[in-house]
């Protein structure tokens, strides 16, 4: 039970790689906060952990709006006495739009949910997890398209390098001079339902992409497996890094 007596906040964890995290970090002993916009994925994910003998509670949350935020926080500390683990996993794409035709709407509503929403997140986690004795642990989910150009459109390559970013600040700051570690993992393909998203995808931008090559495609399971090693003791001297898992595609 690597999680024992810990408290986690999964946002996106209706479905996907979300799911995937929050249901493995019950099943590792954590007390879990399921948050997500849909709240009948959320009813779902948290029947399942309880069905499973885990302890969850399921709060409705957009991560774009900060009093959103304050709830999920609130929830878990209001709930079960602390808040030890972190995971920004909730994300969207932008059918990628390059910049020529990124209207400020896609632009703003990217960069709210996927590099605001998380900023957010840690801006109120931090506040918890610094006056705890153990601190505590961020683990944002970015991707391969923080790292690379042409892994999705503007806003949401932007939006990737952003989080990387993000997250490199607070290992420097909270976790050299504090008492809070954050990683961040960079997924290539999942088989999420993410890719439903992508109703009209721009023709430049999906050049671009196609002319990277195809890439294996993981089970969210495998995401969050890392996502449980970064949480765990495993990695207590791990800290502001930015861990690959996409099956060897950006090493061709």
């Amino acid at each position: 039970m690597k999680l024992a007596g810990k408290t986690a906040v999964v946002t996106g964890a209706g479905s996907g790689m979300g799911k995937a995290i929050a249901t493995l970090y019950a099943q590792e002993g954590a007390k879990v906060v399921v948050a997500d916009i849909n709240e009948e994925s959320i009813n779902a994910v948290v029947n399942e952990i309880k069905e499973n003998g885990g302890q969850a509670i399921g709060v409705v949350s957009n991560v774009a709006k900060q009093e959103d935020v304050d709830n999920m926080i609130n929830s878990a500390v209001n709930t079960f006495g602390s808040l030890d683990i972190l995971v920004n996993n909730a994300g969207i794409m932008d059918n990628f739009t390059t910049v020529g035709d990124v209207s400020d709407e896609l632009w703003d509503r990217v960069i709210g949910v996927n590099l605001t929403g998380p900023f957010k997140a840690a801006r109120a986690a931090i506040n918890v997890m610094n006056n705890q004795e153990n601190g505590g642990v961020i683990i944002n989910n970015a991707s391969v398209g923080g790292l690379f150009g042409t892994r999705g459109g503007a806003a949401y390559i932007a939006s990737k390098h952003g989080l990387v970013g993000l997250t490199k600040n607070i290992a420097a700051t909270y976790g050299s001079f504090g008492k809070i570690r954050a990683n961040a993992i960079a997924p290539g393909g999942v088989n999420t339902n993410i890719a439903s998203t992508i109703t009209a995808p721009h023709e430049l931008g999906l050049k671009a992409l196609t002319a990277a090559g195809p890439g294996p495609s993981a089970d969210p399971i495998q995401i969050a497996r890392v996502a449980l090693f970064l949480a765990s003791e495993d990695s207590d001297f791990v800290n502001g890094d930015v861990i690959k898992a996409d099956g060897g595609w950006t090493a061709r």
